[in-house]
């Protein structure tokens, strides 16, 4: 008796579709059994986890603030996986972003007027792409492996982020507080709604969905980094260069994660701190795959994710369980993503063999 794995043919949309729900599904039960394990009653943690973002306004908004970089770096990371580039660091892309866009408002605080925040985006893309281009030069050109690389810079900026606000960065009005000066004036993305959280930032969120859809439908640029993440030998008599879409995903998808971070600093925090982001960047992994790579699916898989950030500050007041929770269950979210799309992608076959028969490979 022996176990076979053979794979399945085309797959469909209805499959995809029918694996991230079945995915859902099975966090969802495995988190029941969390708030169970840590003594809550389960029904009322799955209600403060999973509804209650979803039941007043308040919460709703704050779901599209924590969507929004989710869904920007999801997009990014869902273009470098189409390619088979396995970029991990989006999280100091991010903070990359964050820092080089933030040097207007922080070294030149004076400066207001029309012009200043179109450059703080700029800079955030161009912080993004720069420190994204480290990894693809170090695959490139010496191989090498672009997971260990791009995730060791995550770390560096990281570090860097807290010498800058707790050294050269840190408010001199600001008590002693490790934290850059506060952004003022037109160094602050406009408010959709007065009163709220919601900012003009979101517009690009939205814009960039169709954008990156386009790209990847259409252009030769998008149906060249699909034949080299499917089937890299027929890229390379097609003529499309691995080297040159390596640099131009990982490009692309720290323009994105550069954009969100100076976007989450303009838009929502409105300084620089020590800790800028909840694990943006690594969360939007699970965005990008629980979203098929798809920039729709993305987008929803954003909306979830954040759901799931809202969900875990709710079961903290309602249920008194610890914040860590919401990693614990976007973790378990992330395997059974994986463990779904692999028994999607590949049929499983218990096969007996007969008394007397060779076993296979003899």
């Amino acid at each position: 008796m022996r176990l076979e794995v053979s794979l399945r043919g085309e797959r469909g949309l209805l499959l995809d579709t029918l694996s991230a729900l079945v995915a859902l599904a099975v966090t969802v039960a495995i988190a029941g059994l969390i708030f169970a394990a840590l003594g809550a009653d389960p029904l009322a943690g799955l209600h403060a986890f999973f509804l209650s973002p979803l039941l007043d306004a308040w919460s709703l908004q704050e779901v599209a603030v924590k969507a929004a970089p989710l869904i920007l770096i999801g997009l990014g990371l869902s273009l470098c996986y189409r390619a088979n580039v396995w970029n991990i660091g989006a999280e100091g892309q991010f903070t990359a972003g964050a820092l080089l866009g933030s040097v207007p408002a922080v070294l030149f605080p004076d400066w207001q007027g029309p012009l200043v925040l179109p450059a703080m985006l700029i800079l955030g893309m161009v912080g993004g792409m720069a420190y994204a281009a480290i990894p693809a030069f170090l695959k490139v050109r010496f191989r090498a492996n672009e997971i260990l690389t791009s995730l060791m810079l995550a770390y560096v900026a990281l570090l860097v982020l807290d010498y800058l606000v707790r050294g050269p960065w840190r408010d001199p009005m600001g008590f002693n507080f490790p934290e850059s000066r506060l952004f003022t004036g037109d160094q602050r993305l406009l408010r959709l709604v007065e009163g709220t959280r919601l900012h003009a930032g979101l517009l690009l969120v939205v814009a960039a969905v169709p954008l990156v859809w386009f790209v990847t439908r259409y252009t030769l640029a998008g149906f060249s980094l699909r034949v080299i993440g499917e089937a890299p030998r027929a890229g390379a008599f097609a003529g499309f260069s691995r080297a040159r879409i390596t640099y131009a995903v990982f490009a692309a998808c720290g323009a994105l994660a550069g954009l969100a971070g100076i976007l989450e600093i303009a838009g929502t925090v409105g300084q620089l701190r020590p800790v800028i982001s909840p694990g943006y960047g690594f969360a939007a992994i699970i965005v990008a795959f629980l979203g098929r790579l798809s920039p729709l699916g993305v987008a929803m898989a954003g909306l979830v994710l954040a759901v799931s950030y809202i969900g875990a500050e709710a079961a903290q007041v309602s249920i008194g369980v610890s914040d860590k929770v919401a990693r614990v269950i976007q973790g378990t979210l992330l395997f059974s993503v994986l463990a779904c799309d692999a028994l999607a992608r590949y049929r499983l076959r218990l096969v007996t063999t007969p008394a007397g028969a060779p076993a296979a490979g003899e």
